[in-house]
């Protein structure tokens, strides 16, 4: 059951393509201090708990992955940009993830 759990928090896994990834706008919804340590290149980071205020930074973006450090915080902001009309959102899962496949 974990098994499962991990792979639905983590988001498309390998499915993520460095193609897809280059045309996306990559949000990293971890807070500063983890950006700061890390992140997956060309990313911006935009807190979870600043999503909403900064709704206006993902319109007309044609593709949006959003990811952080398990999967589980980049689902919650694709729910709050989907219900407000942001649809073209992807959960990349971990920043290591979004890092890996930018590198294939």
């Amino acid at each position: 059951m974990l098994g499962l759990f991990r792979m639905f928090a983590q988001g498309p896994g390998p499915a993520l393509t460095k193609e897809d990834l280059q045309k996306a706008f990559l949000v990293d919804v971890r807070t500063p201090a983890e950006f700061a340590a890390g992140s997956a290149p060309g990313a911006v980071n935009i807190p979870l708990d600043q999503v909403l205020s900064r709704i206006g930074e993902f319109r007309n973006k044609e593709k949006i992955v959003v990811f952080c450090r398990s999967g589980s915080r980049s689902a919650r902001a694709k729910e709050i940009l989907e219900s407000h009309g942001i649809t073209n959102v992807i959960n990349g899962g971990s920043w290591q993830n979004v890092a890996e496949a930018l590198k294939k």
